[in-house]
């Protein structure tokens, strides 16, 4: 069955998870909780780093979260507008780990061999419909598990734009243009996350 959860409300939507909850897991990664899809089978080889970020082996996604490893790369960026709103997405109730939370604008694992920078275009495109060659990036900076507490080694980038993005409907359901101050109150209501994205947006934009 393919549930619509356009214009749904975050209760309506936690009621249908309840209705199919046999579908989803409650998983552990990095000491936290989260919703996991045991449907998802996506399993690309990711690479492995060192404390310095240099690759040191390679294994298979699904092997990284088994064992609980956080030495491996993502990618992940924010659609910022000229109000300094965030475009906040859902994720979508397929996705294997976090369903149905809330999210960065974009974010994507590394894949063996792939820069940082490869992986924000090929993401970006993927999750956004978005050329980065055509929009303002930057680099708000590298994050690493030792020193800031966050799941992965993580290049975040800012992305300006004032329009939302004409994101895939497989990656997202919804999504909100946010303060970061709106989102933390969202927060405090309930609101799901996937796992950084709380610890994100207070390094690069504060709490209010």
């Amino acid at each position: 069955m393919r549930i619509r959860f356009f214009d749904r409300g975050l209760a309506e939507i936690v009621n249908i998870m309840s209705i199919f909850k046999n579908e989803f897991t409650i998983s552990h990664f990095g000491g936290r909780k989260f919703f996991m899809n045991p449907t998802h089978t996506l399993d690309e080889y990711l690479d492995l780093v060192d404390e310095n970020d240099n690759v040191v082996g390679k294994k298979k996604r699904s092997e990284v979260y088994a064992e609980n490893l956080s030495n491996f790369r993502v990618v992940n960026a924010f659609v910022v507008n000229s109000k300094g709103e965030i475009w906040i997405p859902r994720r979508a109730a397929n996705k294997r780990i976090f369903p149905l939370c809330l999210d960065m604008s974009m974010g994507g694992h590394v894949e063996s061999g792939e820069s940082y920078e490869d992986t924000l275009k090929r993401e970006t495109q993927e999750e956004l419909n978005i050329d980065t060659d055509r929009v303002q990036v930057r680099l708000l900076g590298h994050l690493s598990p030792q020193r800031d507490g966050v799941s992965a080694n993580m290049n975040v980038y800012e992305i300006k734009m004032d329009e939302a993005p004409d994101y895939n409907k497989s990656d997202f359901v919804e999504y909100f243009w946010l303060t970061p101050k709106a989102l933390f109150e969202r927060i405090a209501n309930g609101d799901k996350t996937k796992g950084d994205l709380p610890k994100l947006v207070k390094i690069f934009y504060g709490e209010k």
